[in-house]
C-alpha cells in the first residue's frame, strides 16, 4: 500500500508530465501556398520548447494558430486539454502571450499600462495581479514610470508582464530577446528559466545560440513541415573550435576588407534567387523587420557599448533604420582580430558564443538539404 508521501509524488510526476500544449496536424494555406503543412507537437509542464525555422518556414502562422488568433484548414490545438477552437475563452484564460513588435502606450505609466491590461483580460483582482507581477519581474524601480521612457530590456519585462497577468500555466513568446543587450539578453532569459519550472513555454527564436541556451527542446519548421523535433543536444554537439559572434552597427562602419575577413553576414541582405551564406542570414531578418517595424531609438547607454569592449562612446543617436545586425562565425585565431576590429569601428558587440557550430550545421542540412 502506497503512503501518502508517495501518493502524492506520483501525483506531482504525473502532473510534471503532463502535456499542456498539443498541436495535432495543423495544416493552414493561403491560397496556392501551402504555409503550415502537417505540424505537430507538444510542451509539457516545466519545459521550455523552441520552434525555429528560416523565414517562410511557417513559424508565426503556427503561433498565431497555437493562440486561437488564426483557424487552421485542418487541425487541433489543445491548451491544458481544452480545445482553442471549439472552448476558446476557456482555453485561452489558461495562455499568456508575448507578441514580437510589442507595443506599449507611451504615456501610461508601467502600473497604469499593466492595469489596462488586466481588465482587459478580466483578471479578477486586477490590483492584487499587478502586484504580484510588479514584484515577480523587479519592476519595482520603474512601476511609476510613463512607458516611452523605458530602456528595450524594461519594455520587454512590461511586455511580458501583460503575458503574466492572469498566472497562466501557458506562456506563447515571440522572439523574446531580439534587440536586447548582452547583459539583457542574459537576465531575460534567466527570468525565463524561472518562469519555466512550472509552466509550459513555447517561444519562437531567430538566434540558434539561444536554443542552446534555454531550451529544452526544439522543434525545426521549413518549408511549413516540421523536420526535427527533440533536445538541443541531441541535434548538434558543442564544438569549442569555433565562435559565435553577433554585432550592431551601421553599414557605412563595415569596412568592405572586413566583411570579406571575417564573413560577415548583415541580416536583411537581399540576394540573388538560389544563392545562400550561413543560416543566420536567412533567419536574421525577423530581428530586422522588428526593430524596423518599431523604429526606436537605442537609449544612451545601448549607443555607448563601445565601452563594454573598451572603446569610446557616442552620443550620436542610432535608430534601427540606420543599423542592421551582423553575424559570424569565427575560427578561434581571429578572435582577438575581430575584437580589436571592433572597437577601432565602433562596432557594438550583441552576443560572443562558443558551440553552435553544430547546431547551425545540423539546421542546414534540415533546412536547405546541405550534408554536414
Amino acid at each position: 500500500m502506497k503512503g501518502p508521501e508517495t501518493a502524492d509524488e506520483n501525483v506531482a510526476l504525473e502532473t510534471k508530465a503532463k502535456e499542456w500544449v498539443v498541436a495535432r496536424h495543423l495544416s493552414k494555406a493561403y491560397g496556392p501556398v501551402q504555409a503550415v503543412d502537417d505540424v505537430s507537437f507538444s510542451v509539457h509542464r516545466g519545459e521550455i520548447h523552441g520552434l525555429l525555422g528560416p523565414n517562410g518556414a511557417g513559424k508565426s502562422t503556427t503561433l498565431r494558430m497555437l493562440i486561437g488568433f488564426q483557424y487552421p484548414d485542418s487541425g487541433q490545438v489543445l491548451l491544458d486539454g481544452r480545445d482553442v477552437y471549439r472552448e476558446g475563452p476557456e482555453a485561452r484564460a489558461r495562455l499568456g502571450y508575448m507578441p514580437e513588435a510589442l507595443r506599449l502606450y507611451p504615456e501610461m505609466d508601467v502600473r497604469g499600462y499593466l492595469r489596462h491590461f488586466a481588465q482587459i483580460k478580466g483578471v479578477d483582482n486586477p490590483t492584487e495581479a499587478v502586484d504580484r507581477v510588479v514584484g515577480q519581474l523587479s519592476l519595482e524601480d520603474v512601476a511609476t514610470r510613463p512607458c516611452g521612457n523605458l530602456s528595450r530590456g524594461y519594455r520587454q519585462r512590461v511586455g511580458l508582464g501583460q503575458a503574466l497577468l492572469s498566472d497562466p500555466q501557458v506562456l506563447v513568446l515571440d522572439e523574446p530577446s531580439a534587440g536586447l543587450d548582452p547583459n539583457q539578453i542574459h537576465d531575460f532569459r534567466e527570468l525565463i528559466r524561472s518562469l519555466g519550472r512550472d509552466r509550459a513555454i513555447l517561444l519562437s527564436t531567430h538566434i540558434l545560440p539561444e536554443a542552446l541556451a534555454i531550451c529544452d527542446r526544439v522543434t525545426i519548421l521549413s518549408k511549413g513541415k516540421v523536420v526535427a523535433s527533440r533536445r538541443p543536444s541531441d541535434l548538434a554537439s558543442t564544438d569549442e573550435s569555433v565562435r559565435w559572434v553577433r554585432i550592431r552597427a551601421a553599414a557605412s562602419r563595415i569596412e568592405p576588407a572586413l566583411r570579406d575577413k571575417y564573413r560577415l553576414v548583415a541580416a536583411g541582405e537581399g540576394r540573388g534567387k538560389g544563392e545562400s551564406s550561413s543560416v543566420t542570414d536567412a533567419i536574421m531578418t525577423d530581428a530586422a523587420r522588428t526593430d524596423d517595424a518599431a523604429a526606436e531609438t537605442i537609449p544612451t547607454d545601448a549607443a555607448t557599448t563601445g565601452a563594454a569592449t573598451g572603446g569610446a562612446a557616442t552620443t550620436d543617436p542610432v535608430t534601427t533604420n540606420a543599423a542592421l545586425f551582423y553575424e559570424a562565425t569565427l575560427e578561434p585565431e581571429l578572435v582577438d582580430e575581430f575584437l580589436s576590429d571592433a572597437v577601432r569601428c565602433g562596432w557594438e558587440l550583441l552576443e560572443l558564443r562558443t558551440g553552435t557550430a553544430g547546431l547551425e550545421a545540423a539546421f542546414r542540412q534540415l533546412t536547405l538539404g546541405e550534408a554536414g
